[in-house]
C-alpha cells in the first residue's frame, strides 16, 4: 500500500464528511415526507451549481490560476463531462430520489461506487484490467447492492420506493464515471477544472428553472438551510478538495470515500432524523463493503 500524508488523510476525511452531509442538507432542501414544505430538484440544482461556480470562479480568478487554452479540446471536454454527466446528472437524479427515501439509504448506495469505477477502469485504462480475483470481488460487491433492494423488490416492483432506489444507483453509476473523467484532468489547475466543470454543470442545469412553479413555492426555513449548505459545503468547497485528493493521489484513493461517506451519512441520518436501516440494508452494506475489498486487494496484490 502507498504511504499517505497525513495532509493527503486529512483531505480525505473532510472531503467524505462534505459529501456525506450533501444527503442530510438535500432531506432539508426537498424535505422528505412533507414536499409542500420543500424545493423542487428543478430548483435546487441549479441553485446549488450555480452559487458553487461562482464562488469557484472567483477562487480560481483570485489564485492566478490560468485556464487551458481554447485549443486544448482534451481539457474542454472533460470539464464539460464533468460537469454536465458527473455531477449535474447524478445531483438530480439522487435529489428526485430523496423526495421519496431516507437520506442514510440514498447515501449507501455511493458504497458501490469503486465497484463501476473497477468495471470501467478496465475498459479505459491498460493497466487496470480486471483479473479473476478482481471479478470476484465484483461480483461479491454487486451482489450486495442486489440485497440493498431488499426482498420486497420484486413484489413491489414499480413503486415509489424502489423507483427512487434505481435512480440512486443510476447516480452511484455517474459519480463513477466523474472518478473516471478526472483521471484525464489531472494536468488542470485544480481551482480551475472545479471551477470549469462547475460552470458547465450549472449552464446545463439552468432549462430546469422553466419547469418550475414559482406561484406554488411555499418553502420553509430549513429547506432554505438546505440550499444554502449544499452550495457551500458538498458542491463548492468539496469540488476543489475532491481535485486536489485526485492530483495528490489517485483516482482509486479518492473513490475510497465511498467507505466511509454511508457510515457519516448513517449516523447523520439517525442523530438528525432518527433514521433506522433495516437488516438487509446492513448485511448488503458489509457485502458492498468486502466485494470493493477484494477488488482493491487483486489491485495491489
Amino acid at each position: 500500500m502507498t504511504k499517505r500524508a497525513p495532509l493527503d488523510w486529512g483531505i480525505f476525511a473532510l472531503l467524505s464528511l462534505l459529501w456525506a452531509s450533501a444527503y442530510a442538507f438535500n432531506r432539508l432542501a426537498v424535505s422528505t415526507g412533507a414536499p409542500e414544505l420543500g424545493l423542487p430538484p428543478q430548483l435546487i440544482i441549479p441553485t446549488r451549481l450555480t452559487v458553487a461556480a461562482i464562488i469557484l470562479l472567483i477562487v480560481a480568478r483570485l489564485s492566478g490560476q490560468k485556464w487551458p487554452p481554447l485549443r486544448d479540446r482534451k481539457s474542454w471536454l472533460a470539464m464539460a463531462v464533468m460537469g454536465i454527466v458527473g455531477t449535474a446528472a447524478p445531483f438530480l437524479i439522487i435529489t428526485i430520489a430523496q423526495r421519496t427515501i431516507d437520506s442514510s439509504l440514498a447515501a449507501l448506495y455511493v458504497a458501490a461506487t469503486p465497484l463501476f469505477v473497477a468495471s470501467m477502469a478496465h475498459f479505459f485504462f491498460r493497466d487496470d484490467r480486471i483479473s479473476l480475483r478482481k471479478a470476484f470481488g465484483l461480483a461479491v460487491g454487486f451482489g450486495g447492492v442486489a440485497v440493498l433492494f431488499g426482498p420486497e423488490t420484486i413484489s413491489a416492483f414499480g413503486s415509489a420506493s424502489v423507483i427512487a432506489q434505481g435512480l440512486c444507483l443510476l447516480g452511484t453509476f455517474f459519480y463513477a464515471l466523474s472518478a473516471i473523467t478526472a483521471r484525464y484532468a489531472r494536468n488542470i489547475p485544480p481551482f480551475v477544472f472545479s471551477a470549469g466543470f462547475l460552470s458547465f454543470g450549472a449552464v446545463a442545469s439552468w432549462p430546469l428553472l422553466l419547469a418550475v412553479d414559482y406561484t406554488s413555492l411555499t418553502p420553509s426555513t430549513s429547506a432554505i438551510i438546505g440550499v444554502i449548505g449544499l452550495a457551500l459545503g458538498p458542491t463548492a468547497l468539496a469540488s476543489f478538495l475532491y481535485m486536489v485528493l485526485i492530483q495528490r493521489t489517485s483516482a482509486t484513493f479518492q473513490s475510497l470515500t465511498g467507505y466511509v461517506i454511508p457510515i457519516i451519512s448513517v449516523a447523520i441520518g439517525y442523530l438528525a432524523f432518527k433514521e433506522v436501516q433495516s437488516w438487509n440494508v446492513l448485511f448488503a452494506f458489509a457485502l458492498i463493503l468486502t466485494g470493493v475489498w477484494l477488488a482493491q486487494r487483486s489491485a495491489t496484490a
